[in-house]
């Protein structure tokens, strides 16, 4: 048995004990030192990737494809006859794309050539009367030759008559016959005199109608010209070219359509001249400048393809800024809403051949702007047209060319340029051989042509 004495000991021992606290854990411990180096390590790898990488780099995916939406509008009404270009078909410059019904420019233009025929026989005329008024002028000055001796004639008659008068030889009618005679020499002489001066004063008014200028260059004639000009141009612009390369988009006119001038028909895009217009925010523009890289990726393609571009201006207003209502912030309830600014990006020509784009796609753009050296608006104009075409310019030379036509048709001269086009040429009967009245009238025409061809020689300046 144990006893209370025994008992007793035990516990007082355990009462003289101190305390112990409970060991801690230490796998929680170093999980969450190691956390706590994982997050230091993060944010110093975060700071240095923000600071040697991140700054040095914009990027948004507020990005699309743009282009030039080309309209193409007649010049002048009419009703169209053919359309040869659908959309999504490829053209060439100069291509035709709309056809309208040349009838009404064809007689305006055979009424305007008509008119400048007739005035460049005119004019020929005005020369040819020169030669005519100037022999005019030596035939009143024969006359006045003529007169005056008639007057002398007469005088002497009228002298000798009064000598005799005294002695009963001549009579007081034949002497009254030689003094009506020297008045009538007189008046001839008076009248001679008045038509040299007339003659003079004709042939000078002549002269200022011609001198100084060639038949071509005559007032009359360039005036006639402009018209046929003016003509030939409508007979061309009936049919409507294409002014650059590209695709067919937006096509409206529908066939025998009575369009008038400026009406949209279809438009063209040239794919090979887009660009990307980039939104960036206003806190991005800070670092962005003219010249730097660009590196895009468009949804079409992913990022597989990857394009390069170069930074060739920035906006000079926010979308905000040029809307057709622009927000009015002068309000009691306003919110500040942050602006983006366009900024235009030019690709690669060559990658844009390989991998066209279309206008309108969506890109995400990251611009370099590592080196801040570059400007932030242009400050110089362009040195050359932004964009151009010659598809015009050949309907100017033919209508130079078929004034030259018509005008040497006229004035005698051999006829080198071929009638244009626009008029047609008889048929010969189904042999291939004229009939006898076309050669009969052909015979003609190179007569009466050989006839004016000499008479324009006597009569050119």
């Amino acid at each position: 048995m144990t006893t209370p004495e025994s008992s007793s000991a035990p516990s007082a021992a355990n009462a003289a004990a101190p305390v112990q606290p409970p060991a801690g854990n230490p796998k929680r411990k170093k999980a969450l030192t190691a956390l706590a180096a994982v997050v230091v390590v993060a944010g110093l790898g975060w700071s240095a990737y923000e600071y040697l990488v991140a700054s040095h780099y914009e990027s948004t995916d507020n990005a699309y494809v743009q282009g030039n939406v080309i309209q193409i509008t007649p010049q002048i009404g009419g009703t169209v006859m053919a359309i040869m270009a659908d959309d999504t078909d490829f053209v060439k410059a100069g291509q035709a794309l709309v056809q309208l019904d040349p009838a009404d420019a064809k007689v305006a233009l055979d009424q305007a050539e008509a008119a400048l025929a007739q005035a460049v026989r005119q004019v020929r005329t005005l020369y040819a009367n020169n030669g005519t008024l100037a022999a005019q002028i030596a035939l009143r000055d024969a006359d006045v030759v003529k007169a005056q001796s008639d007057i002398a004639r007469a005088s002497d008659d009228l002298n000798r008559r009064q000598s005799l008068t005294g002695n009963g030889a001549v009579s007081k009618e034949e002497l009254n016959h030689a003094q009506t005679q020297l008045a009538t020499a007189k008046s001839a002489l008076a009248a001679a005199q008045a038509g040299v001066v007339a003659a003079r004063e004709q042939l000078t008014s002549n002269q200022a109608l011609t001198e100084g200028t060639s038949i071509e260059q005559h007032p009359s004639v360039q005036v006639a010209a402009a018209k046929v000009r003016e003509a030939y141009l409508a007979t061309q612009r009936a049919g409507l070219l294409a002014p650059v390369d590209g695709y067919v988009a937006k096509r409206t006119v529908q066939l025998g359509q009575r369009v008038a001038a400026g009406t949209p028909m279809m438009s063209i895009i040239p794919l090979n001249q887009v660009w990307v217009d980039a939104n960036f925010k206003e806190v991005q523009l800070r670092n962005i400048r003219i010249g730097q890289p660009v590196t895009l990726v468009a949804d079409l393609y992913g990022k597989k393809v990857e394009y390069k571009g170069t930074v060739a201006g920035l906006g000079v207003g926010t979308g905000a800024a040029f809307s057709l209502l622009p927000a009015q912030n002068a309000t009691g309830n306003w919110i500040k809403v942050v602006q983006r600014v366009p900024v235009r990006i030019v690709l690669d020509a060559k990658q844009l051949a390989d991998n066209p784009l279309r206008v309108g796609l969506s890109m995400d753009a990251e611009v370099d702007v590592s080196n801040k050296g570059g400007k932030t608006l242009a400050d110089a104009p362009r040195d050359a047209a932004l964009a151009h075409t010659q598809t015009y310019g050949a309907q100017d030379d033919a209508a130079d060319k078929d004034v030259q036509r018509v005008i040497a048709a006229n004035t005698g001269k051999a006829v080198k340029t071929a009638k244009p086009a626009v008029a047609a040429k008889p048929a010969l009967p189904p042999g291939g051989a004229a009939s006898p009245a076309q050669a009969g009238a052909e015979s003609q025409a190179l007569a009466f042509s050989h006839t004016l061809s000499l008479a324009g020689n006597r009569a050119a300046p």
